[in-house]
């Protein structure tokens, strides 16, 4: 037996170290010389012919050369010549870590066609592909050159057992978005039995956060307490998974285990647990981790900084971020994104401008989040004009095509009373989301624009499925309209939808039947709601005080007590309306000494008025200016309006006349205390006093507003105005409520409630003409003005006479 010796090129099978990614993880083949002994009995396709060692040696190399030379040309990155070597070998000698090699390199240069190539080969040369090895590297070969498709295909038919090649193809999923698929991926492989590792956590960590299933993170806590050799990463993707998922309180728990079994921690797991404190209020655990982190040097670190910053912000201490800010050596426009929503967060709008000015005189460009940022402080605080300057800024650097800076420049104008620059920003986006259709929505009925709403809303039903805030949106505006029939079609395509479950749409509802008049169901749909908040109770407690029944406002105001709801200052509001309008005096000073004394609520201008109008409506007039004079806050023209309006119910002449300085000392211009002066001397025939004020008022070139009315019928709504021309009814004469009213009796079929509304004070004259109606025709007659709902029936009015 002859024996020589050779060099060749071979390939040995060894794993990345585990801080390197799923891609770099993947098994590969590293280059090595040595030594290899053929014998001529050996299983070789290398033979050696004992005559001549010469002719033995070409044999050798022409069978050998072709894994070698692919094995070189690949090692320094050539694909074309390996595969052109591959092309031109006898595939019957191709090993398969050559393929390996190829399909490495294939990867490496993300040449798909290559590696499809390659794989075609393989399968004409009969090699099986169902071994770990190389049907792992063809999954990997396809996943990393972007066919997830076909590595998924390739992967289904072969039996592998390496956690690596199942770690890839979850990740791989989740970066694509398809969660559902990665979590499903993971359950197969626990149920195959393949031992998971710290990657096999990190993606189900990361896909749990999308899904947001507690169950599942229950389940992946479950997982974690079963994996052996738990790392800084695992613990860090199980403190984040928890935190994901709206459990911060049971991910800052995780981390006290973690520090308890003397893991070591490391910048992630600091800036985790800071924005765990930061989603659940955890103040005093921030602090701790302030300190503990300070002593492990992590201070230098800006994005610790920054998270850090950000904790103390929303957890309500502006004064700890505003220390972290000015001790941070470097900042970044992070840092001050930050701030600055601290700042508009605490209501501090006019430290959130001039930390953005700031911000843009020291060069630092701001991104979309510091944008949106500042137009939320503009719009909280009214500021248009510095608003309209940020706008200014955003169209000079071409930011408006930003859909979140369009959103948000939307909903500064809307909140800012100003629709007209909100629509045109609407106008020009190139894309709108649900966002921008919701914000749009809102505004309209926020700026008492309810008809562009509903024509908004319609418009939107052709491009998106509303959601709850639409719902929420658009339900507001039913209600200023009263338009009972349009609000009836959105309460039934809640409930086709499955939206009611919503508590903002549960709320809005209510409020929408409640001021459409019909009370009754309001009620039992107020009942049927398992949880009531403080709004829904508020909206219960003004809506019997719309409606006038005080005493039912007042037990319910007791029922939300008694339910552990204690009142703010609108439910004060709410009930102290009530009285006013019921005539119930005793029990409006009761609950104005209970919001002072007992709930500690210090009275505003709006609870303030509610108690000089109780007292002028029930005549107390002395005892309501008295009361306005040792007011420890300065009476608005609401206030001084409502004594007048009381002097003219009791006919109080020269105590008009005081309080008609007042009103016009503070709003000179309002047509309607005028009007309601001149009203008092009609009707005590000082006919020389009224000529005296019309002259005023012509002088001046004051307007009254006009009288408006309109009665929604088959989902249209008709539209009134006494002596004017609209688009949809011309009046000629009457007032337009009137008109209305007739109109709903010849339009309406027998039986049908007739519900109008009005934008002022119905007069006494229409209040009788309504009563003689609601007789005559034998109809119900539901009028609902600017101050509450008279219901007109069998030639009587609920309000008895008191409006």
């Amino acid at each position: 037996m002859q024996i020589f010796m050779a060099k060749i090129t071979t390939n040995f099978f060894y794993f990345s170290p585990p801080n390197q990614s799923y891609g770099e993880k993947f098994a590969s083949y590293k280059p090595s010389t040595l030594p290899i002994i053929v014998s001529s009995n050996s299983h070789s396709s290398c033979t050696i012919n004992p005559i001549s060692a010469s002719i033995s040696k070409t044999i050798v190399c022409k069978t050998k050369n072709y894994n070698a030379e692919i094995s070189r040309f690949c090692e320094v990155g050539n694909l074309e010549k390996a595969m052109e070597v591959l092309y031109s070998s006898e595939k019957s000698k191709i090993d398969t870590k050559t393929y390996c090699s190829i399909l490495q390199l294939c990867a490496d240069l993300k040449s798909l066609e290559d590696g499809k190539k390659v794989h075609s080969i393989i399968c004409e040369s009969g090699i099986v592909i169902d071994d770990g090895v190389l049907g792992s590297k063809l999954v990997f070969m396809y996943v990393t050159c972007g066919d997830l498709k076909e590595g998924r295909r390739v992967f289904n038919k072969i039996d592998n057992g390496k956690v690596f090649i199942w770690n890839l193809l979850m990740h791989e999923y989740s970066k694509t978005g398809n969660f559902k698929e990665s979590l499903y991926l993971f359950k197969k492989m626990q149920s195959l039995g393949i031992a998971a590792d710290s990657y096999t956590f990190s993606c189900v960590l990361k896909c749990l956060a999308v899904v947001g299933n507690s169950r599942r993170v229950k389940d992946a806590h479950k997982l974690f307490d079963e994996l052996s050799g738990r790392d800084v990463v695992s613990w860090n993707c199980m403190i984040s998974g928890y935190i994901a998922n709206g459990v911060a309180e049971k991910g800052l728990e995780v981390f006290k285990e973690m520090l308890n079994l003397g893991f070591n921690v490391d910048l992630a797991t600091m800036v985790t647990v800071l924005s765990g404190c930061a989603n659940c209020g955890a103040l005093m655990i921030g602090r701790a981790v302030h300190a503990f982190a300070l002593k492990a040097c992590f201070s230098k670190e800006i994005s610790f900084n920054n998270t850090l910053l950000d904790m103390y912000s929303k957890c309500g201490d502006l004064d700890g971020a505003i220390r972290v800010f000015e001790k941070m050596g470097e900042r970044s426009v992070v840092s001050w994104t930050s701030m600055i929503a601290g700042y508009a967060r605490e209501g501090v709008f006019d430290g959130a401008i001039r930390l953005f000015r700031g911000m843009v005189r020291e060069g630092i460009e701001p991104d979309v989040y510091a944008l949106t940022s500042i137009l939320h402080a503009c719009a909280c605080d009214g500021l248009l004009e510095i608003g309209k300057d940020v706008h200014d800024y955003i169209k000079e650097n071409d930011m408006q095509s930003s859909l979140y800076v369009s959103n948000a420049l939307m909903d500064m104008y809307a909140k800012c009373g100003s629709m007209a620059d909100a629509e045109s920003v609407f106008n020009q986006m190139p894309v709108k989301d649900i966002v921008s259709w919701n914000t749009m929505i809102g505004g309209y009925s926020k700026n008492s624009c309810p008809n562009e709403a509903l024509d908004l809303f319609v418009a939107m039903l052709q491009k998106f499925e509303p959601d709850g805030v639409t719902m929420a949106c658009i339900l507001p505006a039913c209600a200023s309209l009263a338009a009972l029939e349009r609000g009836r079609e959105i309460h039934g395509y809640i409930l086709r939808h499955g939206i009611s479950a919503d508590r903002n749409v549960a709320n809005a509802i209510v409020d929408m039947y409640v001021k459409c008049g019909v009370l009754v169901l309001a009620r039992s749909l107020f009942d049927m709601i398992p949880a009531k908040d403080l709004i829904l109770w508020t909206i219960m407690i003004a809506g019997y005080g719309m409606h006038g029944f005080g005493c039912d406002a007042i037990a319910t105001f007791n029922d939300m007590r008694q339910a552990g709801i204690e009142p703010d200052e609108v439910s004060f509001i709410s009930v102290l309306y009530a009285c006013s309008h019921s005539r119930l005096v005793d029990e409006g000073w009761r609950f104005f000494n209970m919001m002072r004394y007992e709930c500690n609520i210090e009275p505003k201008l709006e609870h303030y008025a509610c108690m000089v109008d109780l007292l002028s409506r029930t005549g107390n007039l002395s005892e309501a200016y008295r009361f306005i004079e040792m007011m420890p806050v300065a009476p608005d023209a609401t206030i001084w309006g409502s004594l007048l309006c009381g002097c003219r119910i009791h006919h109080e002449v020269k105590l008009a006349e005081k309080v008609a300085e007042h009103v016009f000392e503070l709003e000179p211009d309002n047509t309607g205390y005028y009007v309601l002066l001149a009203n008092v001397y009609a009707e005590a025939e000082k006919w020389e006093e009224v000529k005296k004020l019309r002259e005023k008022i012509s002088r001046r070139g004051l307007k009254k507003n006009p009288g408006c009315s309109w009665i929604e019928i088959k989902g249209k709504v008709n539209i009134f105005v006494a002596g004017d021309e609209m688009e949809k009814e011309v009046a000629l004469c009457g007032h337009s409520e009137k008109l209305a009213m007739a109109f709903g009796i010849l339009s309406l079929p027998a039986g049908q409630t007739i519900r109008v509304t009005k934008n002022l004070r119905v007069c006494g004259d229409c209040h009788e003409m309504a009563k003689f109606m609601s007789k005559t025709a034998r109809r119900e007659i539901v009028l609902r003005d600017s101050n509450r709902f008279h219901r007109f029936k069998d030639g009587r009015c609920s309000c008895r006479g008191f409006w």
